[in-house]
């Protein structure tokens, strides 16, 4: 395996890893088992066939969880711990007959690009849950999957093609995470409304007015001034 190969296998784990573990490891697991492919020495327990049928019932479990709207982000936020470790594990097991300054250097560029996607991949998903409707959220899982699978096919087949297609969606999630950030936080306030979490007057007071009278509080003072209409039967 060349060092271009080699480098886009690394990059392409990592990628698939931080979108759909399970996906990518059965896909290799089943390509590596099926002599389509030669993995490194280091990957070659994805071939295991105890492996494969784990990864392979994982994702199943995931194939349902992903495509519910709310159970998708419960399921994304457990999984920020499995993941990027998972990315960063399987970069530096592509690597491994390199020597270790190679694999340390994986497994960090690795990690890093793992939790890129999976934030960006749970980010995207906690904003779709904004909609009532389902659509958009088996939309979304269906082409998740579908880049997983293709991603990896490309990485392995036609790894320049696949390492310039990465590039671009580098550059995407850069453009895209602030605003994935922004729209969170707008969430986060709109929630904190609803359920009456709002921030306090900043005053500490509060003035009520109507025709029959109110109180007024004057701020930083011990009283308050209490006005009431005048007595009719009084001159």
């Amino acid at each position: 395996m060349g060092i271009v190969e080699t480098i886009a296998l690394t990059m392409g784990v990592a990628w698939a890893s931080g979108i759909n573990l399970y996906a990518a490891i059965a896909t290799l697991g089943l390509l590596g088992a099926t002599g389509n492919i030669a993995l490194p020495p280091d990957l070659e327990i994805l071939m295991d066939p105890l492996v494969i049928g784990a990864a392979g019932f994982m994702y199943f479990v995931e194939f349902f969880a992903d495509k519910t709207p709310g159970v998708d982000s419960g399921w994304d936020t457990i999984h920020t711990f499995i993941r990027i470790p998972a990315g960063a594990v399987l970069a530096a097991g592509a690597v491994g007959e390199l020597g270790a300054g190679a694999e340390l250097a994986a497994a960090i560029a690795g990690g890093t690009l793992a939790g890129a996607t999976h934030f960006t991949k749970a980010g995207t998903r906690l904003a779709i849950n904004t909609s009532p409707e389902p659509v958009s959220n088996w939309t979304a899982s269906f082409v998740e999957d579908i880049a997983v699978i293709g991603g990896l096919w490309m990485a392995l087949n036609h790894p320049m093609l696949f390492l310039g297609m990465l590039a671009a969606f580098i550059l995407l999630m850069i453009w895209l995470l602030p605003k994935i950030w922004r729209a969170l936080r707008t969430i986060y306030a709109r929630l904190r409304q609803w359920t009456g979490g709002g921030k306090p007057d900043p005053t500490g007071t509060s003035a009520s007015a109507g025709t029959g009278g109110g109180t007024d509080v004057v701020p930083g003072q011990g009283f308050s001034l209490s006005l009431k209409p005048d007595d009719p039967g009084k001159s």
